[in-house]
């Protein structure tokens, strides 16, 4: 089978490889859609694995079931399927208390091959947990590789209770920010702003309902938006970023006991500064976001399916996988919101 197989930093090539033979009570992925992630380009650009390569990597897949192992009794060939990444065990205590995104026993998606491939071994371990779900009929691939990337966002948001009247700052019109912004409006809030550094993904952002754009390296995007908002703050600010700096500016952005969500990882070892007094003060709530539990694992990707979530306004780039390269310097320089790439373009979609 054809894969991106990763020998170093930036270093991807499109070769073949045995494809994996089928688990025992699991099954074999054609794989038809894989959208491709932040957390990709991160993995694939830098020594993301000390060494230990070639590997494939790749993580938000969605395909039709090729083969079933005999001792696999609920899933058969022809089944169209999205895989979330990681299978939680539903038996650790964070898992029991509802945080199953903490899991103590989760699946090594980023360890096992990953989906840049033409097919996708699926475990045992995958099947009996919490990964496995049904494409409905008349759901493109494209649309379904949505459910992954959107999870997170969905969690947040729901954790955070993002409701009507809000008002919200966006820090980041990548891929995530802007799928920030459309649920935002979708659960009520009355104004959206976001801040980029990149004009042309402010643009593209505006479709997603938001209200007002900053670029922060024109203008000071404290005072920005202090003027949008009457000099209050807005009640939540969700720094969807790498920037150590956008953090220490988030704080400055809320308004009086709003909430600060650090939702996009940075650098290892990066520090950020924040001014404690500003938390202390104007009681200030700061949240740290990941992952997404198993039940909000689900709702989002019945949100993706539904319709009413626009998937096609996101999708700017679909190419074959041999094109990976490609749509990691589109990813990159701002001209795509959401690439996803085909293994098997040849198939029918």
């Amino acid at each position: 089978m054809k894969a991106a197989l990763m020998y170093g930093p930036s270093d991807i090539r499109i070769e073949e490889i045995p494809k994996p033979e089928c688990p025992e009570g699991g099954f074999i992925l054609k794989v038809m859609a894989i959208g491709l992630c932040g957390s990709d380009i991160r993995n694939l650009t830098t020594d993301s694995r000390k060494g230990k390569y070639p590997h494939v990597y790749g993580h938000e897949i969605v395909g039709v079931i090729d083969e079933v192992s005999p001792t696999t009794e609920k899933y058969k060939v022809g089944d169209r399927i999205y895989v979330y990444p990681v299978d939680h065990c539903l038996k650790c205590e964070p898992c029991r208390s509802g945080h199953s995104e903490m899991c103590e026993n989760g699946g090594d998606y980023t360890g096992r091959q990953g989906g840049f491939a033409d097919y996708y071994a699926v475990t045992k371990q995958q099947v009996e947990r919490d990964s496995v779900f049904y494409i409905p009929d008349g759901v493109s691939y494209e649309s379904a590789s949505l459910g992954e990337p959107l999870s997170s966002v969905y969690a947040c948001q729901d954790n955070i209770n993002v409701t009507f009247r809000d008002v919200i700052v966006i820090i980041g019109a990548g891929p995530i920010g802007c799928f920030h912004a459309q649920l935002a409006k979708m659960r009520g809030a009355k104004k959206v702003i976001m801040i980029e550094i990149n004009d042309k993904r402010l643009e593209m952002a505006k479709q997603f309902g938001v209200d007002e754009t900053i670029n922060s390296e024109k203008e000071d995007p404290i005072e920005a938006v202090m003027r949008y908002t009457g000099g209050k703050g807005a009640d939540k600010v969700i720094s969807a970023n790498p920037s150590t700096k956008a953090q220490g500016q988030a704080l400055f952005m809320a308004r009086k006991g709003g909430l600060v969500v650090f939702f996009g990882g940075v650098a290892k070892g990066a520090l950020t500064e924040l001014d404690t007094n500003i938390i202390h003060y104007n009681g200030l709530w700061i949240y740290g976001h990941y992952g997404a539990n198993s039940l909000q694992v689900q709702k989002s990707f019945e949100l993706v399916v539904s319709g009413d979530f626009p998937t096609d306004k996101f999708i700017t780039h679909v190419l074959p996988l041999s094109q990976i390269n490609e749509g990691i310097h589109l990813t990159r320089t701002g001209e795509a919101i959401k690439v996803v790439l085909l293994p098997n373009e040849d198939e029918q979609r």
